[in-house]
């Protein structure tokens, strides 16, 4: 069984309709917005898959102090609504197992409030993550999703390939997961963004 592990999972501006989304690195002052979003989408994404009691049981006070940490081990980036609200974010850096000798790098957690979802922020944000990882010649990268997790597909249709599967258990509950693959985080992207199966 897989132990759980925390998910520690430039301005680049873009318009969503009307409204315009800044996504940036993220800095302290951002922490309480970041850990709102961890909660948030936590409570809505994983509503009906993980217990009840555990995501009854997730504060943003937990969630900030978990942040802080990782926002000096992992650069995090956060996209910001036209208002300066925080409505996702995303973090990566090196796998973090070892063992995954084809995989060097790792998308640790990406999140978004389920209102911002599907309108291509996602794609940003992973963009910047990716970028970040290619500076650190981190050029192959995966990440572990629940099976039930909606954006499993999202990462199939971004080209992930299905690695290896896993148990967890989430107060008694047990959960399957997946890892998705890259192993060419450079083969994921064209001139003007992330390349998209089938697209």
């Amino acid at each position: 069984m897989r132990t759980p592990q925390i998910e520690i999972i430039a301005h680049t501006s873009i318009r969503k309709g009307m409204a315009k989304m800044v996504i940036r690195k993220a800095e302290l002052k951002d922490i309480a917005g970041i850990a709102k979003v961890h909660v948030d989408s936590w409570r809505t994404t994983y509503k009906g898959i993980v217990p009840d009691t555990f995501l009854n049981s997730l504060s943003y006070e937990s969630r900030e102090q978990i942040w802080k940490r990782g926002i000096e081990e992992n650069h995090i980036y956060i996209a910001e609504d036209e208002n300066g609200q925080i409505v996702g974010f995303a973090t990566g850096g090196k796998e973090r197992t070892g063992k995954y000798e084809a995989y060097k790098g790792e998308l640790y957690a990406i999140y978004l409030f389920e209102e911002q979802q599907g309108n291509g922020l996602g794609k940003k944000l992973i963009k910047s993550v990716v970028d970040d990882l290619l500076d650190k010649k981190l050029n192959s990268m995966l990440i572990w999703a629940l099976e039930e997790n909606p954006a499993c597909g999202f990462y199939e249709k971004l080209g992930g390939k299905k690695v290896d599967t896993a148990e967890i258990e989430i107060d008694g509950q047990k959960l399957g997961e997946i890892a998705f693959g890259w192993n060419d985080l450079s083969g994921i992207f064209v001139k003007d963004g992330l390349n998209e199966k089938n697209s």
